[in-house]
């Protein structure tokens, strides 16, 4: 089973991975949750922007029922660069060195070009989303477009659209299982390492490979919560998305050596 990650070795100098028990994800919130407790200022600074950002964008999109329904399951493939600062509020945290806000930006601007990369990987990704999400429902949604509240639960509720749910949720899902396998990781691996966009994404990948247990639940948890702050209308994502961006620097250092 391990060949296929295996292999990857023999393209890419990849560090090695850890192969740890599957209910480690809750130690990484815990520590999650340490790290924001301990530096609670920069990191509510940066749920605060996001969550700002993301309310503006569904308030945008809320009288656009395909859009909506992307730009919630588009979070979920920018999450891993939006909360590249927490990743580096938790790295100087753990050596012991000042943090503030201020000192996690220019953590940013010191792997800016990485960063560049991966973002428009995640950018790419995110517009052929949307354009995918478009496509959907053009083939398999008959219905009248209605407002956001009406078209979930007449939609994904009654019943009656079984095809278009069936067909949203795989392939959002298919989509969503490749961007989260290929980034779980890589960018805290850039803020932590002198290494390329290429290889941060192999090494997410051989880490997802050889953890499917732990990675599968970490990616439940990371649903839930991010889906407990859209229903919180994003007031609730200022805690969530630090506690999850930290909890991921802690994922990254139990499985990368």
């Amino acid at each position: 089973m391990d060949k296929p990650f295996n292999s990857l070795e023999q393209h890419f100098h990849l560090p090695h991975i850890r192969e740890i028990d599957p209910s480690r994800p809750l130690e990484w919130l815990r520590m999650g949750w340490s790290d924001m407790r301990e530096n609670l200022g920069a990191s509510l600074s940066y749920g605060i922007v996001m969550a700002a950002i993301g309310y503006a964008i569904l308030s945008y999109a809320a009288d656009m029922p395909y859009l909506f329904t992307a730009a919630i399951s588009g979070f979920f493939l920018i999450g891993p660069i939006a909360a590249a600062g927490l990743y580096e509020i938790s790295r100087r945290h753990e050596r012991g060195e000042q943090v503030s806000l201020m000192s996690s930006l220019r953590g940013l601007r010191r792997h800016a070009d990485s960063m560049a990369y991966f973002g428009a990987f995640l950018a790419i990704a995110l517009i052929g989303w949307e354009r995918i999400s478009a496509i959907l429902f053009a083939l398999f949604y008959g219905g009248e477009i209605t407002d956001v509240s009406n078209f979930f639960r007449d939609v994904f509720l009654s019943g009656d659209y079984l095809h278009f749910v069936v067909a949203y949720l795989v392939v959002g899902g298919m989509l969503a299982a490749v961007v989260f396998s290929l980034s779980a990781i890589a960018i805290p691996m850039i803020m932590d390492r002198e290494t390329d966009t290429v290889t941060a994404a192999m090494t997410s990948l051989r880490a997802v490979g050889l953890n499917l247990g732990a990675m599968a639940l970490w990616a439940a948890i990371i649903v839930g919560l991010v889906m407990v702050g859209f229903a919180t209308m994003m007031i609730g994502m200022v805690i969530l998305l630090p506690l999850l961006g930290h909890a991921t620097w802690h994922a990254y250092r139990e499985m990368v050596h």
